[in-house]
This record gives C-alpha cells, structure tokens and sequence, in this order.
C-alpha cells in the first residue's frame, strides 16, 4: 500500500485530528464543530472557525457529539466532508480509513458511522480502534522502557467530554476494568465561564474565547489551601492575578493574555514544604489594604473588553480531583483493582497520561500526589506524560496503518455490503 492510501482519523469530540498513515503528524487539527457568527448567515465548518480573520465574538456552536457520542450524523459528515475533501485532498474510493472511535460505542452509532464511511463517502476498508491500545502501541514504539517489556500500561485519558482511566495488556484494552468519569475539557469551559460571568462580564455566550483562556491560564495546584490564601491578596502581591483580554472585532479577532509573563509569576513559587503554623497565621492576618475586596470581584461592567483571574486558574481543573463524587486518583485505583493482582503493580509503574486536559502545568505531579496515599506502600508509582497529549493517540493509529498487517485488520466495503455493519465489527473488531 502506498503512502497516502491509508486516511487516519482520530475523531475527538472536540478537536478532529486526521492525516495519513506512516507520517509523524496530521495534516489537520481542527475543531469538530460548525459555527455561525450573529453578524452572519454562513455557517463556518472545522478550520475555518480558526482562519485568523474570523470573529469568534459569541459564535454558536453546533457539535456532532454530546457527551462524548456521535448524536448528529449529519454534522459529523459536513465536518468530514470539509476535512476529507478540502485539508487532505484525498480520494475515499482509493483509500482506506483508520478511525479512532469512543471506548463502548454504541452499536446504533457504529452502524451509522459505517454508513457514513462507506455509503457516503465510500472508502475502500475501514479498520476501527480504540485510543487506549493506540496510545500504549506509539509509547512501546517508542522505547518506553515499562510498556516495552511488560506490554502493560494504564492510560488515563483526559479528553473533551470525559475521562477514561483503561488498562491495555498486549495491545488491548480491557474493557472490563475500563472506568470512566463524566468530567472532560467541555465541563472545565464551562464552569470557567460561570465564574467568569458571576463575577466580572457575561461570557456565557464565548465558548471559544473562554476555551482559549482555559488553555493559556488554568493549572493544577499543588497546595490548594496555601494558593486560596495567596488568592485572596491584592495587586502584585497576588501571584495568580491576570487579565484576559476580549476580543475587539477590529485590531483583535481573537482573545489573548495580557502581559503572559506577569501571568506565569506562579510557576516560580516552591512547593516543596508546607507553610507553617505560624506563616499560616500571617497569612490569615493580613492587613486589609493587602486584601481584595469582595465588592472588587463582584462589580460588574457590562462594556468592559477584559476580565481577571486569580483563584479561578487552579479552581476549575481541581474539578478533576475533586468533583462531586469521585476523584481521578479513585477512578485509576478502581481500574487497577478490577484487574488481576499480578498486574497491579505493573499497571502503577506504567501510567501514561494523553488528551489535552493533562497539558495543564503540575498534572502529573498532582496526580501522584493523589494517587500516593492509595497505593500500596510496596508499589511504586510512575507517571508518564506524552511528548504531545493531544496527537498521541493520532501518532498511534498512523504507526498501526503503517503495519503490514494493517489490510488484514480492516473491513473491506464489499464485505460490509455482503454481510452488514454489525457482522462485520464481530468478525474483525472483537
């Protein structure tokens, strides 16, 4: 086969990644959306919500997911169709297609994803995988030492719509011990833009902008009572202190950080000992010009083009570690423990970590600190982070379409057309 012929798709929720089997990166990252501004009647499909000349001011969002699943077929085919015919140029007649699908896929959503592949679009074979065993395959390609020899690891992916802590033995995930939590990237956007609206603007409207600053400011704290406390201190005495500001539509299409520098004052401070008692009691009783006033957080101006950040930054990823009900570091003991006990301590020693919401600075750290205490004494606990979250599990499928066993991987059209989508996945993907 050769290169070029094999499409790879890694079809997120939030972002569709999508280029050619054998090369290092894809061709396309682009948004799995369409989006029409209020001043427009088009709508703006995949990279064109990203065109540098396009206002993301209040754009509206139409996904072909929901809560991680494929919902909107129809939608899903306009991105594809923009991906597929305009960014890779490609023909489907002549090609075959890698698709990265959501762990538990519903069966109704396989067989329509399979009538888009080969009725709409029809490609020549289509070959089905999981982001867990792709994740595990690039990172034993790679030489990382624990998967290599033990052909074991624990991915925890951390991706748009929720998150999956899922053991891969040989390859291969098990299903089973596979748990999830229903916390992604969308809740963490979304609960920024609450804070963001409560207490300084209304950006309830500002999906992309207010994602953008989720990306460029949020991180995970360390010590979250000590960075409360430093939160509460006002001007330059407050490391976590910053300003976002808002698109103009005029000389700024885009939000962007002002003064970035400033911004990353917090990637300085230690933390390697706890604060004493007694700085804690400094820390309590600060004089009050020292201390921002609730009625500062809480006046809000409606014509304002910039809003600021202090404890929202580390409040809204410790949502991760600390939601409701369960915690990231119970979901990994769970999958662990659902699996046999002589893969226990390998599992641990072997954590990879992949999906954009791992790339917030100190998340591997965190997660140690977490996982630590729940760990067996004799155990070790190691955490690996991909060298690019976001296109490790791309980079998985296009080494796997490079195989040359990959062809006797795939359904061909003229079998689905013989025996049907459901047949078809038993005999080739299960």
């Amino acid at each position: 086969m050769s290169k070029g012929s094999v499409v790879v798709i890694d079809n997120g929720a939030g972002l569709c990644k999508a280029g050619f089997g054998g090369d290092r990166d894809p061709v396309a990252i682009v948004p799995n959306c369409v989006g029409k501004s209020p001043a427009s009647k088009k709508w703006l499909v995949a990279d064109e919500l990203r065109a540098a000349d396009t206002d993301v001011t209040s754009v509206s969002l139409r996904r072909p997911f929901d809560r991680g699943y494929l919902v909107n077929p129809e939608l899903q085919r306009e991105v594809w169709d923009r991906v597929i015919r305009t960014l890779l140029r490609v023909d489907p007649n002549h090609s075959s297609l890698l698709l990265v699908e959501p762990l538990f896929n519903p069966p109704s959503v396989q067989r329509v994803t399979d009538e888009i592949v080969f009725e709409d679009f029809g490609f020549r074979s289509l070959c089905v995988a999981d982001s867990p065993s792709l994740v595990h395959l690039f990172e034993a390609s790679r030489g990382h030492s624990h998967c290599h020899q033990t052909q074991c690891s624990l991915v925890v992916d951390c991706g748009f719509s929720f998150t999956h802590a899922a053991p891969v033995l040989q390859n291969f995930t098990l299903n089973y011990a596979v748990k999830r939590l229903d916390l992604g990237g969308k809740v963490l956007t979304n609960y920024l833009k609450e804070l963001v609206s409560y207490r300084s603007v209304n950006v309830m409207d500002e999906t992309l902008i207010i994602d953008h600053a989720k990306e460029k400011l949020c991180f995970v704290s360390l010590d979250v009572s000590r960075d409360l406390r430093l939160a509460r201190r006002s001007g330059k005495q407050n490391p976590f202190k910053c300003t976002y500001v808002l698109p103009d539509g005029i000389e700024h299409t885009k939000g962007y950080v002002k003064d970035f520098d400033e911004a990353q004052r917090y990637l300085s401070l230690p933390y390697e000992t706890l604060p004493t008692v007694s700085e804690q009691k400094e820390e309590l009783t600060l004089s009050p010009s020292n201390l921002e006033k609730p009625e500062q957080r809480m006046k809000v101006d409606l014509l304002q083009n910039e809003f600021t950040l202090t404890n929202e930054r580390f409040l809204v990823p410790e949502m991760l570690f600390h939601p409701a009900d369960l915690g990231l570091a119970e979901c990994i003991v769970r999958a662990v423990n659902s699996c046999h006990p002589l893969l226990h301590p390998v599992l641990y020693e072997s954590i990879l970590l992949t999906g954009g919401s791992t790339l917030f600075p100190r998340f591997a750290e965190r997660l140690k600190m977490e996982l630590r205490p729940l760990v067996p004494d004799d155990y070790q606990v190691k955490i690996t982070s991909q060298e690019d979250p976001i296109l490790g599990i791309w980079r998985g499928g296009s080494l796997l379409a490079s195989s040359p066993d990959f062809e006797s991987m795939c359904v061909s059209k003229s079998d689905y057309e013989e025996l049907g989508s459901t047949r078809c996945r038993r005999r080739f993907f299960h």
